[in-house]
């Protein structure tokens, strides 16, 4: 499969990019989870990053993630 370099917008993963797999149609998925193992006395977390549309300089449109809080995670699916 291939795979897309996507940059992650807020978040633990604020400013990284990262490669993503890619769909038949080039699009990434709607909703990427990060899975946090427990460490010391934190808990085990899920970071959770909405796909959203930019357009670069030259008009061509690229997906990026950004983060969801973590009270809007509860609330969608």
């Amino acid at each position: 499969m291939r795979s897309e370099d996507t940059e992650f917008v807020g978040g633990p993963l604020d400013g990284r990019v990262l490669p993503i797999m890619v769909s038949l149609f080039n699009a990434v998925p709607k909703v990427y989870r990060v899975p946090v193992p427990a460490h010391g006395d934190e808990p085990a977390r899920t970071l959770v990053y909405d796909r959203a549309k930019v357009y670069t300089a030259k008009g061509r449109m690229r997906w990026r993630y950004e983060y969801r809080a973590p009270e809007d995670a509860a609330a969608r699916p």
